[in-house]
């Protein structure tokens, strides 16, 4: 109900000459929408929303009351002023303990009305601002069980958030192991959609079965198909289906999911009944799905469907500020599911784990920790508790015999700042002479890199 940014109100008031002088006065700054009697106001909350709701107490087919009642049961619930009569200011006591926010006298003074709007609103944006800020501030930003600190993933949590809602098809991309699958169910958990979370890995069915598996099929239908079968859009109605690795689907499945895409129908297979399905689309790749439509294996048309908002992950190598929380959150996981005391990390063997480029990302650093958990005699993880692989690559980094070259320069040097800076317990003036550099270099290189 809201169009061109303008904040909304809802005007519920029996009295029709009072509700078309409302509705004038208010048009020009805000959209307006009048009901008659309480049942049409209820009515018209529960299908929208609105900034601010202002109603009489006194309403045939449903009172104020019940109007408050209705506008408090929504989320975020709009604020509400109610008009009274002279004389009857009890009523709009007993309507403020019910949860409304404030209340006028007729016959109505608009200037007086319109300073109270006013205030309302700005209170209202003020609180929303302060709750965004508060999660902002929150140093370990974190949604649906992620944790990031990096400005990378501060910036995707930030569109997952704003997203979520919407019903657009989301393509999220990245390496494997960055955590697409995680960021496609948090999308889900957030839309409140009413229907399931159903994920498909596409390049684990061969063709003959991923056109079954998605669309369902029909009793005898081909060889097999003993029993008719639903498949996951059928399943996924209502929720969300994440397609993983869909740079792996055949041209017959890529035509079947441009169509579901353009009318919300598909047939089984060996069936002729459409079927509509409210299923929103997620998909993943760690391909380069444009690479595959100039070779002709992806079509282009079907591929533009799906990459209507596109998530880059970024690799684990490029967000070393969520390494430490990671960490944390791995170790805290794996001793409580094992049933072991483990503490902390020491500082040589977490400078071990930011050295290595961690080419398998998130998933394997995942497995690293499980690992050193798992085998750990002592509660502090130590340098020695690290899988061979990881210290053997900062070996060779340490004696200055090579690099990876998924480990860049710029993330080198990174590190040794950070090492730096973490061995000089954040004196900058220390850390600078550690390094051999000035101090205003040092604050140069933290602002360059991000680093608190």
């Amino acid at each position: 109900m809201n169009h061109d940014n303008k904040k909304s109100i809802l005007i519920a008031d029996d009295e029709r000459h009072t509700r078309d002088a409302l509705e004038r006065f208010f048009r020009r700054k805000y959209e307006v929408t009048t009901a008659e009697d309480g049942e049409r106001a209820i009515n018209l909350l529960k299908r929208n929303h609105y900034d601010l709701l202002l109603t009489d107490l006194n309403m045939p087919n449903a009172d104020g009351m019940a109007v408050i009642d209705a506008a408090l049961k929504k989320s975020p619930p709009p604020p509400c002023i109610v008009f009274t009569a002279y004389g009857s200011v009890e009523n709009a006591i007993a309507a403020i303990k019910r949860g409304a926010t404030d209340f006028v006298t007729k016959p109505i003074n608009l200037e007086q009305l319109d300073h109270t709007v006013n205030k309302t609103l700005e209170t209202q944006t003020l609180k929303a601002e302060n709750q965004r800020l508060k999660k902002r501030l929150n140093s370990n930003f974190e949604i649906e069980h992620i944790v990031a600190k990096s400005p990378q993933m501060r910036a995707i949590m930030d569109m997952v958030t704003q997203i979520a809602k919407t019903r657009s098809t989301v393509m999220i991309t990245g390496e494997s192991g960055t955590g697409k699958e995680v960021i496609a169910r948090a999308i889900h958990k957030l839309s409140e959609r009413d229907g399931a979370f159903i994920p498909v890995n596409c390049a684990a069915l061969p063709a003959t079965l991923l056109e079954s598996e998605l669309f369902g099929h029909e009793r005898g239908s081909f060889t097999g198909a003993l029993e008719q079968k639903k498949g996951r859009f059928e399943l996924a109605d209502g929720g969300t289906l994440f397609l993983d690795e869909i740079g792996e689907i055949d041209q017959l499945v890529q035509v079947k999911l441009l169509r579901v895409l353009e009318t919300r129908t598909f047939e089984r297979v060996g069936g002729e009944e459409p079927i509509f399905t409210d299923t929103r689309l997620i998909s993943a790749t760690n391909r380069d799905l444009k690479f595959l439509v100039e070779e002709g294996k992806f079509r282009e048309d079907l591929f533009y469907r799906l990459d209507v908002i596109n998530i880059n992950m970024p690799p684990l190598r490029d967000r070393l500020e969520d390494i430490p929380i990671l960490v944390k959150r791995f170790i805290d996981e794996f001793a409580e599911f094992n049933n072991k005391h483990i503490e902390s990390i020491s500082h040589s063997a977490l400078d071990t784990i930011y050295a290595y480029s961690w080419p398998g990302n998130i998933r394997e650093l995942r497995n690293c920790i499980e690992q050193m958990v798992v085998l750990a005699q002592k509660p502090v993880l130590e340098l020695e508790n690290v899988p061979s692989n990881v210290r053997n690559q900062q070996a060779i980094i340490s004696h200055g015999q090579g690099m990876q070259t998924s480990l860049n320069l710029d993330n080198h040097e990174k590190l040794l700042v950070m090492a730096a800076l973490r061995e000089c317990n954040g004196n900058r003036t220390h850390a600078a002479a550690k390094l051999g550099i000035s101090r205003r270099t040092l604050i140069r290189k933290i602002k360059e890199f991000n680093l608190s």
